[in-house]
């Protein structure tokens, strides 16, 4: 099945007029990006993370419910599953109305919603595909293996880019690794590749002196790094908001690797502008960009009277995110 097409030429039902405006809505549009995740009622990551990322990359995130975190932000005790039929319907759906330019998937909960997720994908294998593999620690050990092994089978031969932090990856790509060294980005890529995916970015790569490296790799080559000082802080969420970020800067239409320094400049930002909502870890802040003007609060020594709530703005940098020099960024 292909995308939706753009809707049929005017055929004398609609006015002329009315038929260029909608023609120069849907160009003006943000782009739609499709993500399959869970609920986090902590707003810490899962779809709360996704559609504000995306959102924040210049997207209209079409989210796909796979069930519900039980979780704070200290830690998750629990996941809810939504069943297979469940998640198919809510995104056929949206697919039928909606074009997409991309498509994230992040942890949908069960090898079922997997499969789901997998038929989703080969129906539309035009559209990108981002997977994200999160840490899965908490779970029971019995329910990750049956997890990775579903992911591995059904969804990497169909995954664009694969995303996820070193040591998740290492675990799961490169099990019986031996000891004598780390494996590096390309050695995980070449792990991924053999099992259909082209690319792979590794994030949280150790170096020495506090700091991590993040790599675009291929099995043959890394396309992009970028070095970060690692921040004292503990963060929830990031790894969403990465990929996140990524898809929708994707979609709208930037390449692989300006997409990716995009999205890893967006990461570091909103984990500079991170903050405590509960007694937990650090959640990124996600909308850093939406500040209002310093100056905008402040009274008007003249007039004596201070600005209007309603006369506020928001700033909003284009590009959507400055790129700092190299090696003055913070993980």
């Amino acid at each position: 099945m292909a995308n939706p097409t753009s809707p049929p030429s005017n055929t004398g039902n609609t006015p002329a007029d009315a038929s260029d405006t909608l023609s120069v809505e849907a160009e003006e549009a943000p782009t739609c990006v499709m993500t399959f995740n869970a609920s986090d009622p902590s707003g810490a990551g899962g779809l709360t993370a996704d559609i504000m990322a995306i959102a924040s990359a210049g997207g209209h995130a079409l989210a796909v419910v796979t069930g519900a975190y039980v979780r704070d932000t200290a830690e998750i005790f629990d996941h809810i599953s939504f069943d297979e039929e469940a998640v198919s319907e809510q995104a056929r759906t949206a697919l039928e109305d909606m074009s997409v330019s991309a498509i994230k998937v992040g942890f949908v909960g069960n090898p079922e919603n997997i499969s789901a997720v997998a038929e989703i994908a080969a129906d539309y294998a035009d559209v990108p595909l981002i997977a994200y593999m999160p840490s899965l620690a908490w779970w029971d050990e019995d329910k990750i293996d049956d997890y990775l092994d579903a992911f591995r089978e059904l969804l990497l031969p169909q995954t664009t880019i694969l995303v996820g932090n070193h040591s998740t990856l290492w675990r799961w790509l490169l099990p019986d690794w031996p000891g004598d060294r780390n494996p590096s980005a390309k050695d995980i890529a070449k792990a991924a590749a053999q099992l259909g995916v082209p690319y792979t970015l590794v994030t949280g790569i150790p170096l020495p002196e506090q700091f991590i490296d993040n790599a675009l790799a291929t099995p043959q080559a890394v396309l992009y790094s970028e070095k970060f000082e690692r921040f004292e802080a503990v963060f929830t969420g990031a790894g969403d908001t990465l990929s996140a970020a990524l898809t929708a800067l994707l979609a709208n239409g930037h390449d692989l690797t300006a997409a990716t320094a995009e999205a890893l400049t967006y990461l570091d930002q909103s984990l500079g502008a991170g903050f405590h909502p509960g007694m937990g870890q650090t959640v990124p802040d996600r909308m850093f960009w939406a500040q209002a003007d310093d100056s905008a609060d402040e009274a008007d020594p003249e007039a004596g009277e201070a600005t209007d709530a309603s006369e506020l703005t928001l700033t909003l940098p284009k590009p959507f995110f400055d790129m700092p020099p190299h090696g003055t960024t913070k993980h």
